[in-house]
């Protein structure tokens, strides 16, 4: 007869469910996995029954780098609004503003590389938290500005630091380190945030710049960046290993059940762990790399096209678009209005661009947006007026979806060329677009002072995106495999 002690009794009875199972399986804090309790066995929950999965950390912090991008989007809409009511209360040129502009686009892609190299080496929680601060304090600032040299420093200087540390190499870190899968839907979601962000804040701008005036729409861009400062500093985690997790989409590295994680230096899905980079300077980092990517030709290719991007985009229509409407007698409200509807068809195909890279060659992608690009600046001085006509309206819906649809594939080729790299080279590569766009910003304004209208800058930009697109779809589809094994080695030299 066997009594309740004997432990054969338990050993015909089916293994209970709920709490015990709990008692059973435990959650380990430094790996994020669960493994036997003690006397449990030695079975691992992949064995057992699937628990319910709750929202990866990955999202969470996806969420709060969307937001950070809007709070640091308000400047991208500005200029061109403030352009106007800037040059009737000081007198000051178009040239001298533009110069502001270019000043400002040129920190914004220099200080690129550099804030993706700090990300690494300070992490992205306290990188992001002190760009948003430089670019409040520079938009607060402008208020008190009375001489030209005075907007050169609030919107060239601090401005130009604190956009550059929030560029979209910032979109491109957050989904290299957290995501190892849906990539490029990330880095499309987030660089729609800096379309969510001008849709948010120009048309705002424009009512203030008219009444009460130009100051209280700065203090409201200063106001929008500090905003997000407390849900970085909260909630914005520097990698995965602070959580305790993976990246989303990865697969549990060999050894986790032994109690190693990411933390510990596993690489996931070939990609350093986000913890395990080692502390270096970030400036030598960030030259190191460039000097390793400058020798692929991939490298210069898009750098080149992204150049034309940049002076297609931010040098062009987001600096001299509400000007040049008002010189056909158009409204600034009104034009204001139509930037904020390429604001929102930029979310759009900034996102279906990300999808699309997740499936499609990035090459052909790339040739593609640029070729519609320079499609609709080649028609656009045509359809310039004191009213919005119906092709207006077409031409604003084909320019928001094609507004920064390169990027997605422009940071997958960085990625799959230079590998660990990729952020920080994806930085450099950004840095041309800058370049690009404070040329083409001061240009477009030096021809404005000189012909008395813009045409020739719409005409000159249409050709150089038929070029992007050109360069766009002869970079070869290997390009830089074999070379991209030297630029980690020289990456961590």
């Amino acid at each position: 007869m066997t009594t309740p002690e004997d432990p054969g009794v338990f050993v015909q009875i089916s293994r209970p469910e709920g709490p015990l199972e709990d008692d059973i399986w435990t959650k380990t804090q430094e790996g994020g996995t669960r493994t036997p309790a003690e006397g449990a066995g030695k079975r691992t929950l992949e064995e057992g029954p699937k628990q319910r999965r709750r929202l990866h950390p990955a999202w969470a912090v996806a969420a709060v780098a969307f937001l950070a991008l809007v709070g640091a989007a308000g400047f991208r809409a500005a200029p061109g609004v403030l352009m106007v009511p800037l040059q009737q209360e000081f007198g000051w040129s178009t040239t001298v503003l533009s110069s502001a502009v270019s000043i400002n686009l040129v920190l914004f892609g220099l200080t690129a590389p550099f804030a993706a190299a700090l990300m690494e080496r300070f992490g992205i929680r306290a990188v992001t938290a002190v760009a948003l601060g430089l670019i409040g304090a520079g938009s607060a600032l402008t208020v008190l500005v009375n001489q030209s040299w005075q907007i050169l420093l609030t919107w060239g200087l601090l401005i130009g630091l604190g956009t550059g540390s929030m560029a979209l190499v910032f979109a491109a870190t957050i989904a290299n380190t957290w995501f190892a899968k849906s990539r490029g839907l990330v880095i499309g979601i987030l660089t729609a945030g800096s379309a969510a962000g001008q849709l948010v804040f120009l048309p705002f701008i424009a009512v203030l710049a008219q009444d009460p005036g130009w100051r209280q729409a700065s203090l409201l861009i200063a106001a929008g960046a500090l905003a997000v400062v407390p849900l970085v500093l909260k909630f914005l985690k520097n990698s995965p290993a602070d959580v305790g997790a993976l990246p989303y989409g990865a697969e549990e590295p060999p050894g986790a059940a032994d109690g190693k994680t990411e933390a510990d230096g596993i690489t996931v899905a070939g990609q350093p762990a986000g913890a395990a980079e080692p502390r270096r300077n970030a400036a030598v980092r960030a030259l190191q790399v460039l000097r390793s990517a400058s020798r692929n030709r991939t490298f210069w290719a898009l750098a080149a096209g992204f150049a034309i991007c940049g002076a297609t985009t931010n040098g062009l229509i987001g600096t001299h678009f509400i000007p040049s409407a008002h010189d056909h007698g158009m409204p600034e409200t009104t034009a204001a209005g139509l930037l904020a509807v390429v604001g929102i068809f930029d979310i759009l195909g900034t996102i279906a661009s990300g999808w699309l890279t997740d499936r499609f060659n990035p090459r052909i992608l790339l040739a593609v947006y640029y070729q519609f690009r320079g499609i609709g600046l080649l028609v656009l001085p045509l359809l310039l007026g004191s009213s919005v006509q119906p092709s207006m309206i077409l031409f604003v819906v084909i320019y928001g979806l094609d507004w920064v649809a390169t990027v997605p594939p422009t940071a997958a080729i960085c990625r799959q060329v230079f590998g660990a790299d990729g952020s920080v080279v994806f930085g450099w590569v950004f840095a041309a677009h800058q370049l690009g766009a404070a040329a083409a910003a001061l240009a477009a304004g030096a021809i404005r002072d000189a012909t008395g209208h813009y045409t020739y800058a719409w005409l000159g930009a249409a050709a150089m995106c038929t070029i992007a697109a050109v360069i766009s779809a002869t970079i070869r589809k290997d390009a830089g495999r074999r070379k991209s094994a030297a630029v980690a080695v020289a990456s961590v030299d």
